[in-house]
Parts: structure tokens; sequence; C-alpha cells
């Protein structure tokens, strides 16, 4: 066995989004250190843990994307390894499938790399441009929302412990969850394509944890923002949390659209929607709010929502409340 191979190189796109004219996507090059994403065992999961966050990351390197009409898009990573294409492209339109994906492929464009590479140098991408069929999109949290996190828990202990020792394929949603937001997907017709949206506070390090997760318990697919561990610690005073600054690049690409706000009732998912809500009236058709068994923080959420009347909301209890409701509104079939 040798000791001193490295590790081969790999390209993880993480699921994006853009416009018939504007292609806007993430990702990051790494090592690829081969995480079971269906690990068992408490010292495997905990390995498989440690991999996520002590990352090998291929800084400064060009990259190219290449589109399915020919285009080629170039970008580099940055010192952590990420990397960002932002960029006008006209005819998107015309690549994309039914649902609204636009399929693409991430390649290494650095003559000085002699490492081995996987998949021959040809990574997958995927890319959500709204489809004509959408009457609106979803934008929703992902801890104690349609995963069962620990959020309110005493020090987050129950985060910890969650994501370091329970393997993605292990993790229980909500009950009902997915049912939920298939119906929401599918719209009024029953035959929309409604955009979903994952946001959450969670580090990019978690992606294929996450990715995996959603597609296990048969959620829509839909792209999953997420932030950048090293900013998790470096949070300005009067900064907008991530979240909420994604939310609001969201709206603003697609500003014919209403969007459906799912969150809970645990953090300040309940500040952030309020706000974003009065920042855009004619946008946000309505706020979900899964309760928690905080009472504390029940009451809190509960305050806030006493004297707003701008948007329908609700403080859900169940999955089947959520769907009576949104059936009420036209939203679901």
């Amino acid at each position: 066995m040798n000791w001193f191979k490295k590790d081969p190189l790999q390209i993880i796109t993480f699921n994006s989004y853009g416009t018939e004219t504007h292609f806007y996507m993430r990702g990051r090059a790494l090592e690829d250190e081969t995480i079971n994403l269906e690990q068992k065992g408490l010292f495997g999961l905990f390995i498989n843990s440690w991999k996520r966050f002590e990352t090998d990351e291929i800084k400064h390197t060009a990259l190219k994307i290449s589109l399915p009409n020919g285009v080629i898009l170039k970008t580099e990573t940055d010192d952590h390894g990420y990397f960002k294409v932002d960029e006008q492209v006209d005819g998107l339109g015309e690549l994309i499938n039914n649902e609204g994906w636009l399929n693409f492929e991430v390649s290494y464009d650095d003559v000085n790399i002699k490492r081995t590479i996987q998949n021959s140098n040809r990574f997958p991408g995927e890319l959500l441009v709204t489809s004509s069929q959408a009457n609106f999109g979803v934008i929703s949290d992902i801890d104690d929302t349609i995963i069962h996190t620990g959020v309110v828990s005493t020090l987050k202990w129950k985060v910890l412990l969650n994501s370091i020792f329970k393997s993605a394929a292990s993790r229980i949603p909500l009950e009902g969850a997915a049912d939920f937001y298939h119906k929401l997907h599918r719209g009024k017709t029953g035959e929309n394509a409604n955009p979903i949206f994952y946001v959450s506070h969670s580090p990019w390090n978690l992606y294929r944890y996450l990715e995996f997760f959603l597609k296990q318990n048969a959620f829509p697919k839909g792209p999953i923002l997420l932030r950048s561990f090293k900013d998790i610690f470096k949070k300005k005073s009067g900064d907008q949390p991530q979240k909420h600054k994604e939310i609001v690049n969201i709206l603003k690409t697609y500003p014919k659209l209403k969007f459906i706000l799912i969150g809970d009732s645990g953090e300040y998912d309940a500040d952030i929607y309020i706000e974003i809500a009065k920042t855009f009236p004619n946008q946000v058709a309505a706020i979900y709010l899964r309760s928690v068994k905080h009472k504390k923080k029940m009451l809190r959420v509960k305050a806030l929502f006493e004297a707003y009347r701008q948007t329908p909301v609700l403080l859900v209890e169940s999955s089947a409340q959520a769907i009576t409701h949104a059936r009420a509104y036209g939203f679901i079939k």
C-alpha cells in the first residue's frame, strides 16, 4: 500500500438556479476522500464528519463549464476551492428539460495538473431555469422544517450529535413533509413545475449529505443554498444572515414570481420572513412556520405575528394542517 499516494481530484457542483439569459452556479474543487453517505457505525460516521470539514481544496485552479450548445464558460477556484459563475448567456431556455433543469459539465482546465482526475475530468452539474409552467416558487428552510435536527436543544447539542453521528440515510424527515412539497411543486393543476429552493444556515461541507437526504426521502429536486464554513464565525455587526441574502437574490432573479416561504419557529425564520415580506410585498404569497417544542420561542414567534396581516401566515403543527391551508388558498390541487 502506498501511504503517500494522494487522493484523486473531484469537482462538486452545487445545484443552483438562473434564467433563460442568466447562468449562475457555484461549486467546489476538492480531493475525493470517498465519503460513504450510507456509512454505519459511530467510528465510521465520525471519520466521515472529519473528512467533510478537514477538506483538501484545489486552490486557484482554472475550470471550464461546457454547455450542451457548445458554449464554454471559464472560472477559477478561490483560496478555499470554491468557484462561482455569474454570467449573461443567451439561449439557456432552449437547453432545459420539461422541469426546467439545464445539464452541463465542469472540468479542470489547468495544464499543470498531473494528478488523477475522477470521471475522466467530466463532472456533471445542473441549473434550474424556472419553467413556464410555474405559478409560484417555494423557498424552504431545512433544519427542523423538513429534517429533525434539534436546533432548539440546549447549546445545540442535538444538532451536533445528529450531524456527526447519524448518516444521511438514517435521518428521519418530518412526517408528511415530502408529500406536502410534491403537492406544492405540482400546484393547483397537478401538472405545474413550481420550483423548490432549499436554504439553510448549514455550511457547504454538508451539501452532499443534505442532497442525499432529500433524494433518499423523495423530496422534489431543487437548488440547495448553504454558506461557507469560514463565514460562520465572521458575521459583522449589522450584516444580514446569509439565508436572508440568498432569499432576496432568488426573489430578485424572478421578480414576476410569487413565493411561499416555509421555515420553523425555533430560530429566526420568522424575523427573516417578515422582513422579506415587507420588502417584497407583491412576491410573498404565504408563510408557513413549523411549531417547535419550546414554549418561550413559540410565544416570541406568535407575538411577532399578532399585528401582522400583510401575508397569510400559518404556524404549522402538522403537514396535514399545511396541506389543508394551501388547498384552501388555491396553491395546490
